[in-house]
């Protein structure tokens, strides 16, 4: 199957996502975004930072949200597709979604991202980006703009085995170009304190909820 452009992976390595995701409920890609692509928005993200035009990041949704800077310490802006290095990536991401829906049937129907910058020193504690059984966030993605990481900068996302929390599977390096997916009600992780500014792309897939039953893709 193929898929047109502006499509973020070649068909071989969107079929290698779709097998993690059912296999493991996770998938890590190295030098999958565009380098010019990731330069754009890097620019954009830090541009931003510097003018102090993002909200601190909180946990919890609705009326359970709060600032917890013991939990995470990053700043946050929401994409609405005002440049075309936004709109480029989520219409990428609306490519992704159509194909994982043909292969899994999991009724994504909504697309949500937000850049996230961490200054020196901050950090996101262990968490889940959803609970199961509510129809929310079903499928977390996460795209890295830093280029040329320093081996030693921190910052990495570590992910934890989802019938052992203790139990550490991975640890992804936020190097421009590196693109992560997971379940996002299974798949525990964190972020490490950086040791250098550190920015990213995190967003979630939704389901419809008015859909009755969906297939496990963990199965």
């Amino acid at each position: 199957m193929s898929y047109p452009e502006p499509c973020l992976l070649p068909t071989e390595q969107i079929n290698a996502l779709i097998d993690s995701l059912v296999e493991h409920g996770w998938y890590i890609g190295q030098q999958v975004l565009d380098p010019a692509l990731c330069q754009a928005l890097h620019q954009e993200v830090t541009i931003r930072a510097q003018q102090q035009s993002m909200s601190r990041a909180g946990v919890g949704r609705g009326k359970e949200h709060e600032l917890r800077e013991d939990i995470r310490g990053d700043a946050i802006h929401w994409l609405n597709r005002e440049t075309l290095a936004q709109r480029r990536y989520l219409d990428a991401m609306r490519e992704l979604q159509q194909a994982i829906n043909v292969s899994l049937y999991l009724g994504l129907f909504e697309y949500e991202a937000h850049f996230a910058h961490y200054p020196a020193g901050a950090f996101y504690r262990r968490h889940l980006d959803s609970f199961r059984g509510r129809a929310n966030r079903v499928v977390s993605t996460v795209g890295y703009l830093n280029a040329d990481w320093p081996q030693d900068a921190g910052g990495e996302m570590v992910i934890f085995d989802q019938h052992d929390p203790e139990r550490e599977l991975a640890r992804v390096t936020p190097d421009a170009g590196t693109f992560v997916c997971f379940l996002a009600d299974r798949i525990p992780h964190e972020v490490l304190p950086t040791h250098q500014p550190r920015a990213s792309i995190a967003g979630w897939f939704r389901r419809n909820a008015s859909l009755g039953g969906v297939v496990d893709p963990a199965r």
